[in-house]
């Protein structure tokens, strides 16, 4: 009976050793969580009322317990390197299996979906048409890269202060060639087609007669976009000039606020550009201009469309919402990173290479976007470092050790005593 404790005991003490060995071996190893040996005692039935006579026979190796802890974060600057700062899993489509990591050190494949070195795929919830929401079906995250489309612009912002002491012009009509027929002009706003091609917004003030009005003529790349504007043909023969159509009246109170238009909007007639792009028909808002002083100040100007643009890089937020940026300063969201979490970690089987695998003992598991229930936020740019605490490791190994040499001194002593009992005549 000796014998089989001492062997059961040098069985546990290896066993600890080759845990300790394979922490230390992975003490760089991305998101590994370290184990520990877990051990019983064994004892030998006994008949009914024996039990206080009953002496163990040794130890055994019941579980190797996986530590799930946070690991420290280290900063890489890897726009796909990702970390989670708490608790649950990256949720990873692996050949039509769902896997589980803690691993983030993620890339893009040829065909730009994001994986895991072994090829799982990093699933997210697709994003709804206007890029709001994420809530449905998880997906496999696959990076553009082509350019972003081009948005026409429909509405033009322009806020101004004219002179209130200004001047009728001294040449009329309104000659926009002709810099005595109008007060002062706007600096020119870049607008953009449908095929995202630039042009230049231009509005001219003239002093009216009348106290505090003013009439403004816009203009888009030299053309006339006034009501019952009508451009001109430079290259029929003779050459047809350009209707420039009736102003838009702007009045003042006597304390220099914008009356009229009330709501400050001027919709400009349609332009029709030269790109083979459709027509553009825009608003302009002028409700932040005054009257005021003796000098003209142009304060703001804007305007809602863009140009083409190329992918410059791609965005992780901490709630998991992935974003592409383009040159063109738009952001477009392409899902947002699905972590899982489970009742019982430690069920879990691990596969290897950083991965797990549900199984019954760990439950059902609970997936949902990172920073919500109990789930643990992303940190892009950053990896989750190995869980190993080496020094504690090298403490284990020196105990393993030393249970592992006593187990072994106690076959000895045992084989000894056992020697003399056989001598005995």
């Amino acid at each position: 009976m000796g014998f089989n404790a001492s062997l059961s005991g040098i069985s546990t003490a290896n066993a600890d050793l080759s845990v300790t060995a394979n922490n230390i071996a992975n003490v760089n190893t991305v998101g590994f969580k370290e184990s520990r040996a877990e051990f019983a005692n064994v004892l030998t039935a006994t008949g009914y009322g024996l039990q206080n006579n009953a002496i163990g026979s040794g130890a055994r190796l019941t579980n190797v317990a996986q530590q799930f802890s946070q690991g420290n974060i280290d900063q890489t600057g890897r726009s796909l390197d990702l970390a989670i700062a708490g608790e649950g899993f990256f949720t990873l489509n692996m050949n039509g299996s769902r896997v589980y990591s803690r691993a983030g050190n993620f890339q893009a494949d040829k065909n730009g979906y994001v994986v895991n070195p072994q090829g799982a795929r990093l699933q997210v919830y697709a994003p709804s048409a206007d890029g709001t929401r994420f809530d449905g079906a998880l997906t496999d995250l696959r990076l553009l890269s082509g350019d972003s489309a081009p948005r026409p612009t429909s509405q033009l912002e322009l806020a101004f202060t004219l002179p209130a002491n200004a001047k009728e012009p001294t040449i009329t009509p309104f000659d926009p060639a002709v810099s005595n027929s109008y007060s002062h002009s706007s600096g020119g706003i870049t607008v953009f087609d449908s095929l995202g091609v630039s042009h230049i917004q231009t509005s001219y003030f003239v002093k009216t007669a009348n106290p505090n009005e003013w009439a403004v003529y816009n203009f888009v790349d030299g053309v006339p976009v006034n009501n019952g504007s009508v451009p001109g043909d430079p290259t029929a023969t003779p050459p047809v000039p350009a209707v420039i159509g009736t102003p838009t009246l702007l009045q003042f109170s006597d304390s220099g606020a914008l009356t009229t238009p009330a709501d400050g909007k001027i919709p400009l007639g349609a332009f029709t550009p030269s790109t083979g792009a459709g027509q553009l028909a825009m608003s302009l808002d002028v409700s932040g201009s005054t009257q005021y002083g003796e000098k003209f100040n142009q304060h703001n100007t804007g305007q809602d469309g863009y140009a083409s643009g190329k992918l410059n890089e791609i965005n992780i937020s901490e709630k998991g919402v992935v974003y592409a940026r383009y040159s063109n300063g738009v952001d477009v969201a392409l899902g947002q990173v699905a972590l899982s979490n489970f009742n019982n970690p430690q069920g879990l089987l691990g596969e290897g290479n950083n991965l797990w695998s549900e199984t019954f003992a760990s439950g059902t598991p609970r997936t949902g976007a990172p920073d919500s229930s109990d789930l643990g936020q992303i940190q892009a740019g950053s990896l989750e470092a190995s869980t190993v605490d080496l020094t504690q490791q090298l403490v284990n190994m020196i105990t393993a050790q030393r249970n592992f040499q006593a187990n072994a001194q106690m076959l000895s002593t045992q084989d000894q005593i056992t020697q003399t009992v056989i001598n005995i005549r």
